[in-house]
């Protein structure tokens, strides 16, 4: 509640003496930090694949969905890199999607591939995320 508050008051502080309001975007290293928790699910997601561990598999991949909703919507409007990551993110979100609709119940196997799919997309994300850090965003 009080990180709410203070957010709101320099927020506030903000439009009186600039008088534009900032757009909120994370920080590089906010993003990259969420980004490296998503590659770790993602990896946790197909190793529990080749185990056969189906409610594994559909746990991570839902972290996984989770971590990239939210680089996308801490992404810096104006990074040539946020905007390259951006189709990568949204790529591992569908094929996570498809591995909930398949949920825990079936072959381990068959969830398997949109499940590797879904970490190809992210370590791609990631590589565009890495490279955010160099260009200054």
């Amino acid at each position: 509640m009080l990180n709410h508050r203070l957010r709101f008051l320099s927020l506030s502080l903000g439009v009186l003496l600039i008088g534009t309001v900032p757009i909120y975007a994370g920080s590089p290293k906010a993003i990259q930090d969420q980004g490296k928790e998503m590659i770790k699910d993602a990896e946790e997601m197909v190793m529990h694949g080749g185990m056969g561990d189906a409610k594994a598999i559909v746990h991570h991949c839902a972290e996984v969905t989770k971590h990239a909703d939210a680089i996308l919507k801490a992404l810096p409007p104006a990074d040539d890199h946020g905007k390259e990551a951006a189709p990568h993110l949204q790529d591992a979100i569908k094929h996570c999607k498809r591995v909930a609709e398949m949920g825990d119940k079936v072959d381990p196997g068959a969830s398997l591939n949109p499940a590797a799919k879904a970490r190809a997309a992210a370590r791609e994300a990631m590589k565009h995320l890495a490279a955010m850090k160099d260009s200054g965003a």
